[in-house]
């Protein structure tokens, strides 16, 4: 990646982190004289073309998405008659390698991890993104769980290493939940003060190992060959019925997934669940190696953009404008996905979208 992508990324990502504390005013140029989208007056603000009937809008977005994603889908289907939206989930990474690297056309690309977006698509396959939604990281299980009774934020990792336990997580190469539930494991060492903890419960069941150097932590996750108590599936949302059923005792998975299936769940320190700014930097010392890339770890925010080889870009622009607006928060709100209001506007933000957004 050349320093220009770098050094456009780098700004963007640094902007985004600001809007889960709220900082959303001022308007700021990053180091290539780029400037972030500011919000609209409403003397600038217009509505995104409304798409015809006939239309076909092909959404690819993230597992975790597909509760919510459904609610909208239905909300815009009514809204504009004759138009059929398309849901394709998957892995967030996955489904951007698919725009970027197979070419596959995406009227909208929604993320689990927005950073995706300026790291593997811009400037060549988007040129801006909208942050809308964040979460936290938990670990799920049931009442029929091994040790159901005694799990809880301070015993989960023992548990965890027991030999009975069958746990998983989804592909760290695929999904952004699974390099997350990666990263959780490795920030409870610093948290609990045990270095032991990812070794015991990772290492000695994968091939997922740990370096360390000047205080920063990578995992290297890049073939992780799964074995014994632990087990990886290529999305989060496959965990929820094999939980469900009881071929694992645990699972990791976000919050709003754990609450739109009625499972149990931890809820882990703010230090560990990749949920709080205030441990962004302590968050930072954990990085991830994936076939995606180098992954820092930091708080959980999702994105979304309208993808260069977009076959109905209008629609996609309206898609993601019932997202981002009212009705998208509601829904959002209510499969327990907090909205961001107003959501991030990065790049170059279509002007019907821009009374909806704000940037640092």
């Amino acid at each position: 990646m050349n320093s220009k992508i770098v050094a456009i990324s780098t700004a963007l990502v640094l902007c985004a982190a600001i809007f889960l504390c709220g900082c959303t005013t001022t308007q700021q140029i990053d180091s290539n004289n780029q400037t972030p989208a500011a919000t609209a007056t409403p003397a600038e603000t217009t509505t995104a073309a409304a798409p015809a009937a006939g239309q076909i809008i092909t959404v690819y977005h993230a597992g975790s998405l597909t509760a919510p994603f459904e609610e909208i889908e239905k909300q815009y289907e009514a809204a504009h008659q004759g138009v059929d939206v398309r849901l394709v989930p998957g892995g967030s990474t996955k489904l951007v390698k698919e725009i970027t690297d197979l070419n596959k056309s995406a009227d909208v690309f929604a993320s689990a991890d927005y950073t995706l977006i300026p790291k593997m698509m811009m400037p060549g396959s988007a040129d801006w993104y909208v942050t809308f939604s964040k979460s936290q990281i938990v670990l799920c299980y049931t009442n029929q769980s091994k040790y159901a009774g005694e799990v809880n934020a301070d015993t989960w990792h023992t548990i965890l290493e027991k030999p009975d336990v069958q746990w998983a997580c989804s592909d760290p190469n695929l999904d952004p939940c699974g390099y997350r539930s990666l990263m959780a494991i490795q920030l409870a060492e610093q948290h609990y003060g045990n270095d032991t903890i990812f070794d015991r419960v990772v290492s000695e069941h994968s091939n997922i190992t740990v370096t360390e150097k000047n205080g920063t932590y990578t995992v290297l996750a890049t073939s992780p060959e799964p074995k014994d108590t632990f087990q990886i599936r290529p999305k989060s949302v496959e965990l929820v019925q094999m939980l469900q059923n009881g071929g694992i005792d645990y699972a990791w998975e976000y919050r709003s997934v754990a609450e739109q299936n009625g499972l149990n769940f931890v809820e882990l320190p703010e230090a560990i669940d990749l949920s709080s700014v205030d441990y962004a930097d302590d968050y930072a010392k954990v990085q991830i190696e994936t076939a995606g890339g180098l992954m820092t770890a930091k708080p959980i925010v999702y994105g979304a953009t309208v993808p260069k080889n977009a076959e109905n870009p209008e629609g996609g622009v309206a898609f993601i404008e019932m997202l981002i607006g009212s009705e998208g928060q509601a829904i959002m709100d209510a499969q327990g996905q907090s909205p961001i209001v107003p959501a991030g506007g990065f790049g170059a933000v279509p002007e019907s979208l821009k009374a909806l957004t704000a940037s640092p």
